[in-house]
């Protein structure tokens, strides 16, 4: 099922510029697995070493966080969007 992947200004480059990238994916993780095959250099973006979530972004499917879901098991339908966000860190 085609699911829509919103990109944020940061990645856009790994992936020919472009502000979202239509796959294919049942799950965030198959999604993101699509995503990887045609535009490997996002994966160091997106997946940490332990195959899980990489710990410095945000991933939401219409609007839901899916670390309070099912993180990358977290179940697509046709039509979702998933927005990937860059954890924003700072302080004084």
């Amino acid at each position: 099922m085609a699911v829509d992947v919103k990109i944020p200004t940061v990645l856009r480059a790994q992936v020919d510029g472009q502000s979202s990238v239509a796959v294919e994916g049942s799950t965030v993780g198959a999604a993101f697995d699509e995503l990887i095959s045609r535009y490997p250099g996002v994966k160091a973006n997106l997946i940490g070493d332990d195959g899980g979530l990489h710990k410095f972004v945000n991933v939401y499917v219409n609007d839901e966080d899916i670390r309070y879901l099912d993180k990358l098991d977290t179940a697509l339908g046709a039509g979702d969007t998933i927005t990937i966000l860059p954890a924003v860190a700072g302080g004084s």
